[in-house]
């Protein structure tokens, strides 16, 4: 395994495949800051090519996922005036967070959000980019920029892909806020558990499941699931037969099949 970075506002805990990123701002709430959005970003580009993780699971400490952007560097930014010839401080911080959350929701690794309490605005979007995502009974989610005057610039396309273009009207534009359930109803997250206990319970059959899966040909097929809708099907379908070719005559593929044939868990799928 490759060293992680030092972070202030994370704390990172390597569980045998996993590495558990857990928000601790409780003070406020978990708000995302400029320095969060440089750790996290920091973090995710340490285990791209870590081979030893294979799931990443984000959680915020003190009963809060993430409350969304820090006022405190919004302040900061309206009073630091835009320079000549570069760009607007309220534009560096936007776009730091989008660039963030467009790496988490690229990373080859299974990415699972396990969301409590205030689930808002970057917290909702950074839910939004996971791959896998379950919600505590206490969850409370919502976009509430419109309401205080900016917009979610940044997550919006997240969202849209997330749950579609028509659910993500109503929230985004009358500033909403929805409970674990309907969260859960639209497709925001997966699960939702009545308790503490049913959350935990949840959080370790995904990640039981993820260690069935070969992780070679869980990172391909995520990029492949991207790539839906951004080229044309005909090239789309070439480009994933060549990969299955390649898969399938590696040494995952060759695994999985002497595996299933001898009627035994594939050598992925033992613990470490």
């Amino acid at each position: 395994m490759e060293s992680l970075p030092h972070c202030e506002t994370l704390l990172l805990e390597k569980q045998g495949p996993t590495l558990v990123v857990t928000i601790n701002r409780p003070d406020v709430r978990n708000a995302m800051s400029l320095q969060m959005v440089a750790e996290l970003s920091a973090v995710f580009s340490q285990i791209e090519s870590d081979l030893s993780i294979r799931a990443v699971v984000i959680r915020g400490s003190g009963g809060h996922f993430c409350a969304g952007g820090d006022i405190k560097d919004m302040a900061g930014a309206r009073n630091q005036p835009a320079a000549e010839g570069e760009a607007d401080p309220f534009y560096r911080l936007n776009r730091a967070f989008g660039q963030m959350i467009q790496q988490v929701n690229e990373s080859s690794k299974v990415v699972i959000a396990v969301t409590e309490g205030a689930v808002m605005g970057g917290g909702f979007g950074l839910a939004c980019v996971s791959d896998v995502a379950i919600a505590g009974p206490t969850a409370n989610f919502g976009m509430p920029e419109t309401s205080l005057g900016i917009i979610p610039a940044q997550i919006a396309p997240f969202v849209v892909e997330r749950i579609g273009l028509t659910q993500a009207r109503r929230l985004a534009l009358l500033g909403l806020r929805i409970n674990a359930e309907e969260a859960c109803t639209l497709g925001i997250v997966h699960q939702a558990a009545d308790s503490d206990e049913e959350l935990e319970e949840m959080l370790c059959h995904t990640l039981d499941r993820v260690q069935l899966c070969a992780p070679g040909a869980t990172a391909q097929t995520k990029a492949l699931l991207h790539q839906v809708g951004q080229e044309n099907m005909s090239g789309l379908l070439d480009d994933a037969a060549q990969k299955f070719a390649k898969a399938i005559r590696g040494s995952e593929g060759a695994e999985g099949t002497i595996a299933f044939m001898q009627k035994r868990p594939p050598s992925w799928a033992e613990p470490d």
